[in-house]
């Protein structure tokens, strides 16, 4: 793939949904979605269940989380650029459910040339790591996210790492959960004063 060079998002995202899926699991990509020129560009780690089904990133109960935080951080959802390090939805079938299954780095690294050349031709001022995974496909190797939460740089592109929206959902305690979603909060307030 990397013998290809699309000029365009619209040549990209032809390329990325005739591809094989890198991954075990679904048979289509979730492309990404958004202006191109936006001033951010958010990548997550990979579609779920729901994306999967609705083509479209970020409609499930992490983004329900997500587009939360960036009205409660004073972002417009339609004014950014939202996409996956991992364009397919990896999972193990159990029964009628599909239970989602981490991509390995070695998946992450070869959906890599896709996202950089995906930022490339949306070319935003700053592009945000939602998780671990997405940190490590910008960076090009694992990354601790409580380590380096914070701002950032993807390959001299400005950047921001903070939590996947979908970690607040596994938080069992409520206070410790409403902690977390106000630095979340914080982290994107400090990510739209960045792109400003």
């Amino acid at each position: 793939m990397e013998t290809q060079d699309p000029k365009s998002l619209k040549a990209l995202n032809k390329l990325i949904s005739a591809a094989e899926p890198l991954v075990s699991g679904a048979d289509h990509a979730v492309l990404g979605e958004g202006p191109q020129g936006a001033a951010i560009a958010f990548v997550g780690e990979q579609p779920g269940d729901q994306e999967d089904r609705e083509g479209r990133p970020f409609v499930g109960p992490a983004g329900k989380i997500l587009n939360q935080a960036m009205a409660d951080a004073g972002i417009d959802r339609k004014s950014v650029y939202v996409t996956n390090a991992v364009k397919h939805f990896k999972f193990e079938q159990r029964g009628k459910k599909r239970i989602h299954q981490k991509p390995t780095m070695g998946e992450v690294k070869r959906y890599r040339w896709w996202l950089m050349k995906e930022l490339e031709l949306v070319h935003p001022k700053l592009v945000v790591a939602l998780g671990g995974t997405a940190a490590a496909a910008l960076t090009g190797k694992a990354v601790s996210v409580t380590k380096v939460r914070g701002k950032a740089s993807f390959e001299n592109r400005p950047g921001y790492i903070t939590v996947h929206p979908s970690y607040l959902l596994r938080i069992p305690d409520e206070a410790d959960k409403a902690a977390a979603y106000k630095a979340f909060v914080a982290d994107l307030r400090k990510v739209r004063d960045l792109a400003a």
